[in-house]
């Protein structure tokens, strides 16, 4: 692997779904539940269809998945639907990446380690919960915060803890473009959601990659 990477960075900042943990399966089954509130909702919500929203914002997933509601029917289902995201999330959790607590322990004795997630409020406390990684970061900023784009919030972080040198670590386009647009370089995981085809400065196949590139 190359490990032309090695200390040129101060800071790593991580998105959180399909690159340190999956929780697909959980969010599907919080979702069926919050489905049986309502009687509108045509869909069935599977891992296989949250995999194919995963990395957008709250707000976004629902006017992709169910355009044909109104704004009150969509606005609705989210409130259900993050209810029991969370409810079950904290009791059942998702499945972290393999080597996840390795790389974080020696990651976080090099770099100081942040998230940034287009998720709700609380999504992020439920991650640190369920792995017990807290002490590993420094800061987190998602979505639900201040409902800005992912560019704007990883710019909150970088001001906020005074980076000089931060690269984003993701799984998807979306996750790309923020990291452009925010004008942090980018390291793709290929064992993600998503696809980015060039403009990264690294890709990995999983976390116990990063000992050596970073």
């Amino acid at each position: 692997m190359n490990t032309s990477l090695k200390n040129k960075f101060d800071s790593i900042i991580f998105d959180l779904d399909g690159t340190l943990w999956d929780s697909s399966a959980n969010v599907a089954v919080a979702w069926q539940s919050a489905k049986q509130h309502v009687d509108y909702i045509k869909e069935d919500f599977t891992p296989e269809l949250i995999h194919t929203i995963t990395g957008m914002t709250y707000k976004a997933i629902f006017e992709t998945l169910l355009p044909y509601l109104t704004e009150e029917q969509r606005e609705e289902f989210k409130t259900y639907a993050s209810k029991y995201e969370l409810e079950i999330l904290c009791d059942k959790g998702g499945d972290l990446y393999p080597g996840l607590e390795d790389a974080l322990k020696y990651l976080s004795s090099k770099y100081k380690l942040y998230i940034v997630s287009n998720c709700q409020s609380g999504y992020i406390e439920v991650f640190f919960k369920i792995s017990g990684f807290e002490h590993y970061f420094q800061g987190h900023q998602c979505y639900g915060t201040k409902n800005q784009p992912k560019a704007e919030n990883i710019l909150d972080v970088v001001k906020d803890h005074n980076l000089q040198t931060p690269v984003y670590i993701g799984d998807t386009m979306g996750d790309f473009t923020a990291a452009q647009k925010a004008g942090v370089p980018f390291i793709f995981c290929d064992f993600g959601f998503g696809k980015v085809e060039e403009g990264m400065v690294a890709t990995i196949s999983g976390l116990n990659e990063l000992k050596e590139l970073l």
